[in-house]
C-alpha cells in the first residue's frame, strides 16, 4: 500500500514506479492518489510501462479526498 495523496507530479509517479520494482512479477500494489492530474499521470505512466492499472470502485474516500488505484506489476 502506498499513500501518495498530497505528493506532486512527477514525484508520485517515481515513487509508485520504485515501489513496483520491489514486487515480484504479477504482484499487486495499492496506490492512493489525489484526483485529477495525479491520477491521470500516474495511471497513464504505469500503463505505458506495461503494468495493469485499475481504479478501485467504489472509491474508499469521500469526494475530493483521493482515488485508489490497484496496479499489477508487468511480468517482463
Amino acid at each position: 500500500m502506498l499513500d501518495l495523496r498530497g505528493t506532486p507530479c512527477p514525484l508520485n509517479f517515481i515513487r509508485a514506479r520504485l515501489a513496483l520494482e520491489k514486487l515480484p512479477a504479477g504482484g499487486w500494489l495499492q496506490v492512493d492518489l489525489d484526483q485529477g492530474e495525479p491520477e491521470q499521470m500516474v495511471g497513464e505512466g504505469l500503463r505505458s510501462e506495461g503494468h495493469v492499472v485499475e481504479r478501485a470502485e467504489p472509491a474508499p474516500f469521500a469526494a475530493g479526498e483521493g482515488v485508489r488505484l490497484l496496479v499489477r506489476r508487468d511480468g517482463a
